[in-house]
């Protein structure tokens, strides 16, 4: 079974006025951002099983945005969770490791530097520095998700 991975970060988030950051919302150019994401993930065929989302209102809003513009007949299982958002690369790997081995695309959507980290290991680009908001990785791994770690698959910046 083909396995994909897209490991996304939010969209363009405010500044921050007060609120918490894990509070902040997005502001208009990351509405924008998640839908054309959900656009682009639309027209290379990536339709997400399962997905990982950090509790984070900007993360659930970037999320809310890339499924809209899926139009999906099922929506996919997602797993909101607080961890993400303090996550390091290894603990949301191990997040990914433990997906229902039937999912056959999962989408990630986090922040950095975490997704940074995880897509660079993914791609073997230890110069990956600048993961832009709402930027995306798709690899395509060759192993099943409980042994998905750098080096089990191949892929590219979606864009």
């Amino acid at each position: 079974m083909k396995r994909t991975l897209l490991l996304m970060r939010h969209a363009k988030a405010d500044v921050g006025h007060g609120e918490e950051d894990f509070d902040r919302p997005l502001n208009d150019r990351g509405h924008l951002q998640a839908a054309s994401v959900g656009r682009l993930l639309a027209e290379g065929g990536y339709v997400p099983d399962h997905v990982i989302c950090s509790g984070a209102r900007r993360t659930r809003q970037t999320l809310r945005g890339v499924l809209h513009e899926l139009h999906l007949e099922t929506a996919p299982e997602v797993d909101y969770t607080d961890e993400a958002y303090s996550a390091g690369p290894d603990d949301l790997l191990g997040m990914i490791n433990r997906v229902d081995p039937e999912a056959g695309t999962v989408l990630v959507v986090g922040h950095n530097p975490t997704i940074a980290q995880l897509a660079a290991g993914f791609l073997g680009d230890d110069t990956l520095t600048r993961y832009a908001p709402a930027t995306v990785a798709a690899i395509e791994l060759e192993v099943d998700w409980l042994y998905a770690a750098p080096g089990t698959g191949t892929g590219k910046i979606l864009g």
